[in-house]
């Protein structure tokens, strides 16, 4: 596909989508944002986009077979890239059926009028377009003490979030090889970097800390997952998209791994460096003085269906397409972190609505 097209994006006003916005339009590429702007989607991920007229965003559900319809007739862009999707797992224990409304009946119904969109297209057309879906390890399940997650590796989902996202998966494999869509699909690790909403791990532990709350570490938090710096993660995306052979699914991971307690106590470390405990005035109405934010650290009871370890494989796409992290873990952390602190505003703005930084994924099955 050349650079210069026009690309549907949907879920392009969420945490990788709207860094992925930002890179396409670096690269080139005019941008249709369509996005339903859930609690996790936020036009404030996209303030810098405004004025620029490569970005058309439209506020709309992945599932309105009408609406997507007209955006393919009045644009006819010539990629999907298909971002759309809840995905904190401890809502998908609160609230399953949303998971699957969002991530398997709308992304169905996507790829149908993708398929319709591209049984339009002249020949030439038809072989330049490509839908590319974009996946989570969480569908292969949890690894033991060694080894790594390849595109081999057959699905064993554990969690309804990871469930919902291994059927999309399905579903794009099947409208391949039935009836010869041009897909990619993408598998990554745990992304994290600027625009995360709080209420994944890393932001959360930094905003907690900067407030002298609790930072929840789940059961002996020695979790392990591949951490992946977003701006890379969306490098990636972009290659394959642009390079990849139709019907190619690739993991895309950091070779990083880290426990949960690792991250938190790395993040805890910077903080004091950044903030030291002793100048933050969010601290100074405790009874005791602390000497650093790891003494806030705090075990909980664990997540239902916690998978103990992923860790994926991403040799494929480093072969295939060249395609290496430029983020070492050390780096990408200090620059997530040092984000999160110039841009406190962002993080009260886009945390204004129901989510208060509770306790998700204990609640009675909907």
């Amino acid at each position: 596909m050349r650079s210069d097209r026009t690309l549907l994006i949907t879920g392009g006003a969420g945490f990788i989508g709207s860094n992925f916005v930002r890179h396409a339009i670096e690269r080139g590429c005019r941008v249709l944002n369509l996005d339903k702007l859930t609690y996790a989607g936020n036009l404030e991920n996209l303030a810098s986009l405004v004025s620029d007229p490569r970005h058309q965003f439209v506020c709309g559900d992945i599932g309105d077979r009408a609406l997507v319809a007209r955006l393919f007739e009045a644009h006819q862009p010539m990629g999907v890239v298909n971002f759309a999707a809840e995905s904190h797992v401890d809502r998908s224990i609160d609230q399953p059926a949303e998971f699957v409304r969002t991530n398997v009946l709308g992304t169905f119904e996507l790829i149908q009028e993708s398929l319709a969109h591209w049984k339009r297209l002249n020949a030439g057309e038809a072989r330049e377009f490509r839908f590319l879906h974009v996946s989570t390890d969480e569908v292969f399940g949890s690894l033991g003490p060694t080894g790594t997650f390849s595109e081999r590796t057959p699905y064993a989902p554990n969690s309804p979030y990871a469930a919902s996202k291994a059927s999309a998966d399905h579903f794009v494999r099947a409208s391949h090889m039935t009836f010869g869509l041009p897909t990619l699909t993408t598998n990554c690790s745990n992304n994290y970097g600027p625009y995360q909403f709080p209420e994944k791990l890393i932001p959360l532990v930094i905003l907690n800390a900067l407030e002298g709350k609790p930072l929840p570490v789940y059961g002996d938090g020695q979790n392990v997952r591949d951490w992946l710096y977003v701006e890379d993660h969306c490098r990636a995306i972009f290659e394959v998209l642009m390079r990849a052979e139709p019907g190619s699914t690739f993991n895309i991971g950091g070779r990083s791994e880290r426990t949960n307690i690792d991250i938190v106590r790395r993040i805890c470390a910077l903080l004091d460096e950044a903030v030291p405990p002793s100048s933050n005035t969010s601290l100074v109405s405790r009874p005791q003085s602390i000497g650093s934010y790891a003494e806030l650290i705090t075990f909980v009871t664990d997540r239902p269906g916690h998978d103990r370890r992923y860790a994926v494989d991403p040799s494929a796409i480093e072969c295939a397409l060249g395609w290496t992290p430029g983020h070492s873990f050390d780096d990408g952390i200090r620059k997530t972190v040092h984000w999160y602190l110039e841009n406190r505003a962002w993080c009260q703005r886009v945390s204004s609505g129901d989510y208060r930084r509770e306790r998700l994924g204990l609640g009675a099955i909907q």
